[in-house]
């Protein structure tokens, strides 16, 4: 599947990048590998590399399907209903 194929991530008007912390996780003192904010509600989750595995909870709870890196220097969004990523 393409980008173009990708209706989720074609809705991407403009990409948003959330605070440097995981919006979760700094309610409950846990810690974080890196971050994904949602691009539907804007918040910053944890990837599935920390222990929490906020982003991809979010994703099945809220069914808002694409996320974009937080992390400084990366330039992607992902797809999760389509396992899809793809660089912007």
């Amino acid at each position: 599947m393409t980008e173009q194929e990708c209706e989720h991530v074609v809705a991407v008007d403009a990409v948003t990048v959330g605070e440097h912390a995981c919006a979760e996780c700094v309610k409950t003192g846990s810690r974080w590998v890196h971050l994904r904010t949602c691009q539907t509600c804007k918040v910053t989750h944890c990837c599935d590399s920390s222990p929490n595995r906020h982003a991809t909870a979010h994703w099945k709870a809220a069914g808002h399907p694409v996320v974009a890196s937080a992390e400084p220097g990366e330039r992607w969004l992902w797809c999760y209903a389509h396992e899809l990523g793809v660089g912007y």
